[in-house]
């Protein structure tokens, strides 16, 4: 039986009805039609399906639709303003960081946690703020690359 809930998704109030084990992922992809989150595992392992929720990383496909309920949401498709690519995302394209593309949406959103925390992060902290998610490319080295090159100057 469905139930209602009210969640932000990409800073627009939404109102939807869900099956009680529908996960996160299932409503953004399925009945939000957000495609730019992966379904890799289904498992929690590989971390393509990492969206923002309320500013932290979290597994959509690990988490229920319904525990988003009055949260703050944020896809892929929320970092851009028009045409106006987020910093990260440009980044990603300049540094030739997105290869396949498959994992590029979770990283970028797991780089865009990690600069809103610190700003000015090491290689070792990007390391660890990127190691829930899997790059099958091996893109690691210009990831790492792109994440430093948004990371806004020290003045």
């Amino acid at each position: 039986m469905k139930k209602p809930i009210e969640l932000t998704v990409n800073d627009e109030l939404m109102q939807v009805e869900v099956e009680p084990q529908t996960t996160l992922l299932e409503l953004i992809r399925d009945g939000l039609h957000l495609t730019g989150t992966k379904e890799g595992c289904g498992m929690g392992d590989c971390g393509t399906c990492i969206v923002l929720v309320d500013g932290k990383p979290v597994n959509s496909c690990l988490m229920l639709a319904a525990d988003a309920r009055g949260r703050s949401v944020t896809t892929i498709e929320g970092l851009a303003k028009g045409a106006e690519l987020h910093p990260l995302q440009q980044s990603f394209i300049d540094q030739g960081a997105v290869q396949c593309g498959f994992c590029s949406p979770a990283m970028i959103l797991s780089a865009k946690a990690l600069l809103d925390e610190d700003p000015h992060p090491t290689e070792e902290t990007i390391k660890r703020a990127l190691s829930g998610v899997l790059c099958r490319c091996g893109s690691y080295k210009k990831i790492i690359a792109a994440v430093q090159a948004a990371s806004p100057k020290e003045s």
